[in-house]
């Protein structure tokens, strides 16, 4: 493929500002029309073809029933992990759930009690917070390491305090990390499995941005690992295809879990989008293409925004993420203080996520979502810039 090429079908050159602003979902409308939108987690791009069929096929054809359940699902996944990851996807022991963080919520009312313990590794996904409190469980904290990984030691002492008194205990970990972009390592998620198994924690894996892993790093399933055998994990194509407003995903449970899984009610499948299924389908089973030409316009943005910040505000600290489309940058330097969101917002007119909601570290920090134009990119990293004067 030439560079030309290359080009011609990145997804995220095709949108304009302008049609981008006519867009009726969270991003744009949330904020003030002259507020560059780069916070929650939606790529400014087009629907993939495949999907975009689908669904024409769908309306077409008045097909706007019920889900059919996880079997299509399930096999869509089977193939794209197959080719991926080199994973099978195990589907008698596959459940489709609304979306994600409510696949989550239900996993741990399966697992833990009122009043049990739920460890996080913030900063981190700012529902994993709230769904812990909402259900009533205790939050036990293992923060990430200086350099952004899991800390071992940290993670080992936090599952010690967990099972303190005999409670049940639970482990929601976001792999790839949210916000970090942290792709964990195969000997990490082993030694996570060895770690929960010596104490008596159960571990969800979300894994919502798996395929957002470009060439250089490699994403591993963590039910793949030795020790996960009580494991479970959550996946959805919502992120990598753009699909946040066509609910679906599924949760996965390791041979040891699947009992454990069979609990889930079934009105739990059944508040998953039958649109949403097909098109996840239609995603994971043909959007490979559209996908791989994502990756390489996602790598442009990384390396943009790289060269933006080196160049117009070299006093930021950050890692390049190894996966996701998002961004964790320490803007402790540029005196903003503790929420440098706000000002970003109100004076430099770009909206980014403020660190502290993913937790106590993440004070000083912001989430920038770099999965939009090139153009839309510069300038926002110009006008935060901009701020400091």
């Amino acid at each position: 493929m030439t560079d030309t090429d290359a080009i011609r079908t990145d997804p995220l050159v095709q949108c304009s500002l302008t049609e981008l602003r006519r867009r009726t979902s969270t991003k744009w409308r949330t904020h003030p029309a002259d507020v560059l939108p780069l916070w929650v987690a939606e790529m400014d791009v087009p629907l993939a073809e495949p999907i975009a069929r689908a669904l024409r096929e769908a309306v077409d054809l008045g097909d706007t029933g019920y889900a059919e359940g996880p079997g299509p699902y399930a096999a869509a996944l089977d193939g794209f992990a197959a080719k991926r990851w080199g994973w099978r996807v195990p589907a008698d022991r596959v459940r489709l759930v609304p979306d994600v963080m409510q696949g989550a919520a239900e996993l741990l009312r399966l697992v833990t009690r009122p009043g049990d313990a739920v460890v996080l590794s913030p900063p981190v996904y700012t529902p994993f917070f709230q769904t812990v409190a909402r259900l009533g469980r205790r939050l036990v904290e293992a923060p990430l390491g200086a350099d952004g990984r899991l800390d071992l030691d940290v993670l080992d002492a936090a599952f010690r305090t967990a099972v303190t008194g005999g409670g049940r205990a639970a482990y929601l970990l976001s792999s790839p990390h949210n916000p970090t972009g942290t792709v964990h390592t195969a000997d990490e998620l082993a030694a996570v499995a060895r770690l929960a198994e010596t104490h008596g924690v159960r571990v969800i894996a979300d894994e919502i941005h798996a395929p957002l892993v470009p060439a250089g790093a490699t994403f591993t399933p963590y039910l793949t690992v030795p020790g996960a055998e009580r494991g479970f994990a959550l996946y959805s194509a919502s992120k990598a295809w753009n699909l946040a407003g066509l609910k679906a995903a599924v949760a996965v449970a390791r041979e040891a879990a699947a009992d454990d899984l069979a609990r889930m009610p079934a009105e739990v499948e059944n508040g998953a989008s039958h649109f949403g299924v097909l098109a996840h389908v239609a995603a994971l089973r043909d959007g490979g293409a559209w996908l791989d030409s994502l990756l390489d316009g996602l790598a442009a943005n990384r390396a943009l925004l790289a060269d933006l910040l080196a160049e117009r505000l070299p006093d930021v600290r950050w890692r390049e993420p190894e996966g996701t489309f998002l961004a964790w940058l320490d803007c402790a330097a540029l005196g903003l203080g503790d929420d440098p969101a706000a000002a970003f917002r109100e004076r430099g007119r770009v909206a980014v996520v403020p660190g502290h909601v993913f937790g106590t570290p993440g004070a000083g920090h912001v989430r920038l979502n770099f999965g939009t134009t090139p153009e839309i990119l510069s300038e926002a990293v110009t006008r935060l810039a901009a701020t400091r004067s």
